[in-house]
C-alpha cells in the first residue's frame, strides 16, 4: 500500500510542477522553519506497525517519504514519553523514556535518522506543567525527600467552621472538579490543573526548573529540530498566603452561560492561569535552544507554543521588545473566534487583528484543528473544507496541520462505550459529546481496506470513522481532483516569492466574500476569493485589485466548476458557493 501512494503522490507532484509555468521563483528561507509547513501526528492514531490497534513510531517511519513528498517542512509528534495513558501521553511517568506501545528508544532514533535522510524536521511534543502521579519525581514529593519537598505545588488545605477538612481553594480541574487532591501519605493536598493522576509542578522551584531544561537538552541531543510545548497558561498559579492557602477565583459574571459549578468555565481563571511569570518561562527555553544552538551547531531550533489565551498574550509569547519567546505561538485566537457562522468581515478581521499585532520581525501562523479540537471540516461544513485549507494556505507565515485535515476528514462517532478520552469520562453518557476529544482523535485514513489501512488488528484503540471507504488518501491520490491533491498544490504553490515575501491586502465584500491579494515587487500577484456562502455572486474583482483582462485559475476547491489552468475575465467573475479560488494576473 505504501508503494502504491508514493507512486500516485510522484504523479501529482509532476503534475503540480508543470502546472507553475508562470514567472514566480521558488524562495530558500534564511531559517529552515520560517514560512513552513508543520504537521502534527498524534501517533497513537496514525499508522500502526505491529498489528496491536496502536500507532507506533515505526508506523510514522514508515510514512515519512509520503510526508515529504506532500510538501511538509516538520512533523510535531503528540507525546510519546512513558506514561500510564491516563490523558494518552499527556501525563509522563518518565520525561526520558518511550512508552513501550509506541516503541523503542532505538525505534526513535531509526525515525530520525529517516527523517534527516527524507529533509522532514521531527519536533516534539514537551509537557512541562506536570506529570503523571506514578514520576519518579512525585514518589519523592510525597515522601519528602530531600530536593522534592516542594517540587509539586502542595497545601494543608483549610478547615470549616465544622472542623471538616477542605481544599486550599475553589480552584477547578480543566477536566472538572476540584483541582486539588488529597493525599494521605503526605497528608497533603496537591495541585492538579488536569486529571487527578495529573500533579502539577511548582515552577517557583528552581530545581523544577533546572530538571525540565535538562529534559529539554537530553532531547536535543537525539538530534530533534525543537519543541511544541504544551499548556503554557497553567505553569504557574498565584502565590499562597501566609497560610498556606490559596485565593479563591471569582465566578463568572454571566454564570447562565456556564452554570454547572463544576465545570472550569464557571470560574474566572484569573490566579491559575496567564501569570506573566509563564511567559518569561518561554524566553528561558528560547535562550536555552539559543545557547545549545552556539554549543553544538547546527541549524536553529524551533518552539512552537501552546496557549489558548487572549491575543495580547499570545503576542507577548513571541518576545517583549527585549528577549525572544516563542517563533510559532499557535495562533488560536484565529481557531476559537472562527465559527460556523462567522461572517467575511469578521474573519478578514481576525485576521487583521494578528498581523497587525504582531511584533516586528516575527511571522504570523494559522491553525484551525489539533487534537483537542473538533476537525474543521466537521466544525466549518464539510462543503468548506477546501475553502478554509486555501485560506490556511494562502496568509503569510507558517501553516500548521493536524493529521488528517490534508483529506478533509470528519470527526469519528465515538459511543459512549468505547469513549476513552478522560474528559468525556468526566461527563456522563447523555452529555459526553460535549466534552469528549476522541472524534477528533480517531485512525487515519489511508486506504479502503480493513481499518482504513491503520492496523491490521481486530479491533484498534479507537474506531475507524465510517467513511473511510469513500474517503481515504489513496483514493484522494487516484481522483481526479481530491481535497489531498489541492493541498499539495497548495504548498507547492507557498514556495513562490509572492506567497513566501509578498505583502497581504485582504478585504470583506458583504457578510460571504472574503477577497485577498498576495504580490512581491516584481513577481507576480496572486488573488484569493472565497465566498463563505451557499449562494453564488458575481464580481469585478478588478474594482479591488487591478488584474487586468486575464486571470488564470491556479486552483480551486474540489467541487468547483473553474478547471486548474483556466483563463478567466477577472471583471466578469462568479464567485461560486462554499469555493475557494486562487487566481493569478497574466
Amino acid at each position: 500500500m505504501v508503494r502504491r501512494l508514493m507512486m500516485d503522490v510522484c504523479r501529482v507532484l509532476l503534475a503540480a510542477v508543470a502546472l507553475f509555468g508562470f514567472r514566480s521563483n521558488l524562495v530558500n528561507s534564511k531559517e529552515w522553519w520560517a514560512n513552513g509547513n508543520y504537521y502534527q501526528i498524534y501517533p497513537r492514531s496514525f499508522q500502526d506497525s505491529d498489528g496491536d490497534g496502536i500507532g507506533d513510531l515505526n508506523g510514522v517511519t514508515q510514512k515519512l517519504q509520503y510526508l515529504k513528498e506532500i510538501g511538509f517542512t516538520g512533523v510535531w509528534l503528540s507525546p510519546i514519553f512513558k506514561s500510564p495513558m491516563v490523558d494518552f501521553g499527556y501525563d509522563i511517568s518518565d520525561f526520558y523514556a518511550i512508552h513501550p506501545e509506541y516503541g523503542t528508544m532505538e525505534d526513535f532514533k531509526a525515525l530520525v535518522a529517516r527523517a534527516k535522510q527524507v529533509g522532514i524536521r521531527i519536533i516534539l511534543d514537551f509537557v512541562p506543567n506536570h506529570t503523571s502521579d506514578e514520576c519518579e519525581w512525585f514518589v519523592k514529593s510525597v515522601n519528602r525527600e530531600p530536593g522534592y519537598e516542594d517540587f509539586y505545588v502542595w497545601s494543608n488545605g483549610t478547615v470549616d467552621a465544622n472542623g471538616n477538612r477542605q481544599p486550599p481553594s475553589n480552584w477547578l480541574s480543566a477536566f472538572r472538579y476540584s483541582a486539588w487532591q488529597w493525599n494521605d501519605k503526605r497528608q497533603q493536598y496537591y495541585l492538579h490543573q488536569f486529571s487527578i493522576q495529573q500533579a502539577d509542578l511548582n515552577y517557583r522551584n528552581p530545581l523544577v526548573v533546572s530538571k525540565m531544561k535538562e529534559v529539554m537538552r537530553y532531547w536535543l541531543d537525539t538530534g530533534i529540530s525543537g519543541f511544541r510545548i504544551d499548556a503554557l497558561p497553567f505553569m504557574f498559579e498565584k502565590e499562597p498566603y501566609a497560610n498556606g492557602s490559596y485565593p479563591d477565583e471569582p465566578v463568572i459574571d454571566n454564570v447562565s452561560v456556564c452554570p454547572d459549578p463544576d465545570d472550569e468555565c464557571h470560574l474566572k481563571h484569573i490566579y491559575t492561569q496567564d501569570q506573566p511569570e509563564s511567559i518569561e518561562m518561554v524566553y528561558q527555553w528560547r535562550e536555552l535552544v539559543e545557547q545549545y544552538r552556539k554549543e553544538k551547531g547546527g541549524e536553529s531550533i524551533v518552539l512552537l507554543t501552546e496557549a489558548y489565551t487572549s491575543l495580547d498574550n499570545l503576542m507577548l509569547y513571541y518576545g517583549d521588545g527585549q528577549r525572544n519567546g516563542s517563533m510559532v505561538p499557535f495562533n488560536f485566537y484565529f481557531m476559537r473566534n472562527l465559527k460556523n457562522d462567522s461572517t467575511a468581515p469578521q474573519i478578514v478581521d481576525y485576521i487583521q487583528q494578528w498581523m497587525t499585532h504582531m511584533p516586528t520581525g516575527v511571522q504570523a501562523n494559522w491553525v484551525l484543528g489539533n487534537h483537542d479540537n473538533s476537525r474543521y471540516s466537521t466544525r466549518l461544513g464539510v462543503q468548506r473544507a477546501d475553502l478554509f485549507t486555501i485560506m490556511l494556505q494562502t496568509l503569510p507565515g507558517n501553516a500548521v496541520t493536524y493529521n488528517g485535515e490534508e483529506l478533509a476528514m470528519t470527526d469519528g462517532k465515538v459511543s459512549w462505550k468505547h469513549t476513552v478520552d478522560p474528559q468525556g469520562c468526566n461527563a456522563n453518557r447523555f452529555n459526553y459529546e460535549s466534552y469528549s476529544r476522541d472524534p477528533c482523535r480517531t485512525p487515519y485514513q489511508w486506504d479502503a481496506t480493513k481499518n482504513s489501512g491503520f492496523s491490521s488488528a481486530a479491533h484498534t484503540w479507537l474506531p475507524v470513522a465510517s467513511n473511510y471507504r469513500t474517503n481515504n488518501a489513496l483514493a484522494q491520490l487516484r481522483a481526479p481532483k481530491s481535497h489531498l491533491q489541492l493541498f499539495m498544490k497548495l504548498i507547492r504553490l507557498r514556495q513562490m516569492r509572492s506567497l513566501q515575501d509578498g505583502a497581504l491586502k485582504i478585504k470583506a465584500i458583504g457578510n460571504d466574500i472574503i477577497i485577498y491579494s498576495r504580490e512581491a515587487a516584481g513577481d507576480d500577484m496572486f488573488v484569493i476569493v472565497l465566498n463563505l456562502g451557499g449562494n453564488e455572486q458575481s464580481l469585478n474583482i478588478n474594482q479591488y485589485f487591478d488584474m487586468g483582462s486575464k486571470a488564470e485559475v491556479i486552483t480551486s476547491s474540489m467541487q468547483s466548476g473553474y478547471h486548474d489552468g483556466v483563463i478567466i475575465d477577472p471583471s466578469k467573475y462568479v464567485a461560486e458557493p462554499y469555493v475557494g479560488v486562487v487566481l493569478v494576473k497574466l
